[in-house]
């Protein structure tokens, strides 16, 4: 469905943030994009979305394609018109519309689709109908997180890019919001490409996941192929090589072996 093939991105011409990244998302799956603060990941959902141009970002070479057509200089509404939709990092709802206002913008390009977008997105987060005439600043994190989610739904999209759902989110919240996810997955086939520091999280509905490090893949895998690499344990699951949990002195002066890179 989308592919990614050697792809660079610079900032302001200059500053070059993905070097030569590749990665491809199957229909009707679940892949996770891992990795620690700084690797490139929420640039890479940007790349794909279109949205590189608002922070004086491009892409420089490489190509992004969906179903074998190259999207890479598309305009970003032309792309969210083809089924991709981008959650971004941190919700950003419009505080002072109504919970429902909010889940119309996001059908702004398919306006014909608003009623049934409303009665799916009404099903998978009744909170939000419960409390659709309210305003979205006065709802919690998480149920702000779910309105995100809810918005993209609006357009019944192939492919929804979620730029880490589980930021500032308490931990019973979070794995409501990834059952939903899950859920969304199962019944109605979309594909979701989900941007996670929390990997032990991510692995557990991803059906293939890729870590990232300095703007390109430096390993990818099963979920349990990667859990079973001693790296990962001991880097993104705090684990020892027996399989118990590092303390965050041992993690923190953790160095990494040479074949992390190779």
């Amino acid at each position: 469905m989308l592919r990614l093939t050697n792809v660079e991105v610079r900032y302001d011409r200059v500053i070059l943030v993905l070097k030569g990244l590749s990665l491809e998302v199957p229909e009707g799956h679940i892949v996770a994009l891992l990795g620690a603060n700084g690797p490139g990941k929420s640039t890479t959902l940007k790349a794909i979305s279109g949205l590189l141009k608002s922070d004086a970002g491009q892409v420089a070479e490489g190509s992004i394609e969906l179903d074998g057509q190259d999207i890479t200089r598309f305009d970003p509404a032309d792309i969210v018109r083809r089924g991709v939709f981008q959650v971004m990092e941190g919700r950003r709802v419009f505080e002072h519309l109504s919970i429902e206002e909010n889940l119309l913008c996001g059908a702004h390009t398919r306006t014909e689709m608003r009623k049934s977008g409303l009665e799916q997105v009404y099903t998978y987060f009744p909170k939000l109908r419960q409390r659709r005439t309210g305003l979205a600043g006065y709802l919690s994190g998480g149920e702000q997180q779910m309105l995100a989610i809810g918005r993209a739904l609006m357009v019944q999209p192939r492919l929804i890019m979620l730029d880490e759902p589980s930021l500032g989110l308490a931990p019973l919240v979070v794995q409501e919001i990834f059952e939903i996810v899950q859920d969304i997955n199962r019944r109605s086939g979309t594909t979701i490409l989900l941007v996670e520091q929390n990997a032990r999280l991510a692995m557990t509905v991803a059906s293939y996941a890729y870590v990232m490090e300095n703007g390109h893949v430096v390993l990818e895998g099963t979920p349990a192929r990667l859990r079973a690499n001693q790296d990962v344990q001991e880097f993104y699951l705090g684990l020892s090589t027996a399989g118990e949990r590092r303390s965050y002195r041992d993690v923190k002066h953790y160095k990494r072996r040479k074949q992390w890179l190779a």
